[in-house]
């Protein structure tokens, strides 16, 4: 009997990923189609598709019952503005995790991603930041904080390869200082390696995944890039020291 049930159990998680999998499908065909249509419609339909979609995206997964994610700390930052949201980067889910909830998020973003025609059309709709010009992406990011838009960063500049927190760039220090902006800290914590640096693109986890993220401290406008880049640094690293445990992460609601 237990050996039915497992096999049963292991075939309900294969169709969860595929269900995921089909989110993902369609997430590309958005894309294509904001590839056109980016020129002609605004960034802030273009940020409401994104968050409504990777809503949508987290609220299938999560009525599997197999994956939970606990965001409601990032209700309570909508009404702000200007702000730079900092977030350490455990896998390539933290951008859908933070843009599900924040309607007007502006993003930093790779070259790679934004010059890929299958993946930057929803990007450009939402004039997304590159990070190929250092100084053209100082320029727009402090543009979009004097507009009152948060502005996320992933101050690692790519997954975390070293635990608890990898280095990082001095970037969110330069931004902050020119734009005057304060800094508010994302925590992401989560209990699977799934998706993480090393992990394949297609391989399945093993269920259930538990995602939890927390509004940690707010950092006001620094005098000095530097010194804040030494903060956060001792910040993430003493916040993140313990890994999430499944019981303290809550379904989405």
């Amino acid at each position: 009997m237990k050996f039915c049930l497992r096999i049963l159990l292991t075939a309900y998680d294969y169709l969860v990923c595929w269900v995921g999998l089909i989110w993902v499908g369609l997430l590309l065909l958005w894309s294509l189609v904001a590839l056109i249509l980016h020129p002609l419609l605004p960034a802030g339909l273009g940020r409401l598709a994104i968050m409504t979609v990777f809503r949508l995206t987290l609220a299938t997964l999560a009525l599997s019952g197999r994956f939970h994610f606990d965001l409601r700390d990032l209700d309570a930052l909508r009404k702000d503005k200007s702000v730079i949201i900092a977030s350490n980067h455990p896998s390539l889910w933290d951008v859908v995790l933070i843009a599900s909830r924040l309607p007007d998020l502006a993003c930093i973003m790779k070259a790679e991603i934004l010059g890929n025609i299958f993946l930057a059309g929803g990007a450009r709709l939402a004039r997304y930041i590159s990070n190929a010009s250092p100084r053209k992406m100082v320029m727009l990011a402090v543009q979009e904080l004097q507009r009152g838009s948060h502005l996320l960063l992933l101050p690692e500049g790519t997954r975390t390869v070293r635990r608890p927190i990898g280095p990082l760039t001095a970037s969110i220090g330069v931004i902050a200082y020119r734009a005057q902006a304060p800094v508010q800290t994302i925590l992401i914590e989560t209990d699977s390696p799934f998706l993480n640096k090393e992990w394949p693109l297609f391989k399945k986890s093993r269920l259930p995944m538990h995602y939890r993220v927390r509004v940690g401290t707010r950092f006001p406008a620094p005098e000095n890039g530097a010194a804040l880049m030494a903060e956060l640094t001792r910040y993430f690293a003493s916040q993140l020291a313990a890994p999430v445990s499944p019981s303290n992460s809550a379904p989405a609601a």
